[in-house]
């Protein structure tokens, strides 16, 4: 990829310069993940939280058909305001919207072609994406496995959105080759839970091991990411049965309105928010925060090495 098509916020450019950690940050839980204004306050607070942790945030989107690492105040709002008008960027998007000077929030994978483009190695999600439920018959896989698969930047996340089928996603990451590694648990985290039931590749106690493993696996010439499943603090988890309900009927309207592609994942997402009275939404914004956390010290540990 072209690096003259990327412009680095001045704060990214001088961290990057000194060898100093950054974190890199989505856009679509701006545009797409939250309404306004909790989307660009939320932005705000993940941005100070990765501050408050020693590295320096890159809120990642397109611009104006520019790939942007590190956004400005005004920038954040924008996307904010825009909401669901911003287009959603994925890797088949990003030649359409950069040829048109168009602007678009940035998934998981998109941000992280944009993270490895501008040498930023550690990005904070909520949860990424996966295999859809009845993917057998939809083929309905998120671009964000294959990114996974391909592109050397390490993934904090709270385990895979859980109105996935978790099981196949952590089945096809294990296909494609990609570590997914639980800070302080042996499980999978279930985005809004903590524990799905199902076991990882490894547990790891300190960001300063992640960062010893991001090191090995790259330094072996594995040009892939991965993923290091953080669960959502206890306080903020919420009961699995309450969240499981609201999922089946999520899926269930989704289905009726025959949504399809794109609009799967912010539907079924404002649905679970809607059916569990704001709930769902409050735990989103903490396990997100959670995340920023501990990728800032991730980051550290790894500019340290």
């Amino acid at each position: 990829m072209n690096p003259t098509l990327l412009d680095l916020h001045p704060d990214v450019a001088a961290a990057l310069a000194d060898q100093r950690p950054v974190v890199a940050l989505e856009s679509t839980i701006i545009s797409h993940g939250m309404p306004w204004p909790q989307n660009a306050e939320t932005a705000f607070a993940v941005e100070a939280e990765v501050r408050a942790h020693g590295a320096v945030p890159a809120t990642i989107a397109v611009i104006d058909g520019r790939l942007k690492a590190g956004l400005t105040r005004e920038e954040i709002e924008r996307l904010g305001r825009s909401g669901a008008e911003v287009a959603k960027v994925s890797r088949r998007d990003m030649a359409l919207l950069v040829s048109r000077g168009g602007t678009g929030a940035t998934t998981v994978a998109a941000t992280m072609i944009v993270a490895a483009l501008a040498g930023i190695r550690v990005f904070a999600t909520g949860g990424i994406g996966g295999v859809h439920r009845g993917a057998e018959t939809s083929f309905d896989i998120s671009a964000d496995l294959q990114e996974l698969a391909r592109t050397p930047v390490a993934v904090v996340c709270a385990g895979a959105k859980s109105i996935l089928d978790l099981r196949l996603t952590l089945e096809y990451l294990e296909t494609h080759g990609v570590p997914v590694l639980g800070y302080r648990t042996h499980r999978l985290p279930a985005f809004f839970t903590r524990d799905s039931g199902l076991d990882l590749d490894a547990r790891l106690e300190e960001p300063a091991d992640i960062a010893r493993v991001m090191k090995a696996q790259w330094a072996l010439g594995f040009n892939g990411g991965m993923v290091i499943a953080n669960p959502i603090p206890t306080e903020f988890a919420l009961p699995e049965e309450s969240v499981n309900r609201a999922i089946e009927q999520a899926l269930a309207d989704a289905q009726a309105q025959g949504l399809s592609g794109k609009a799967v994942t912010p539907f079924l997402l404002a649905r679970v928010n809607a059916l569990t009275g704001g709930v769902s939404l409050a735990g989103n914004i903490q396990l997100v925060l959670n995340n920023a956390r501990l990728a800032a010290s991730v980051a550290v540990a790894y500019a340290a090495l």
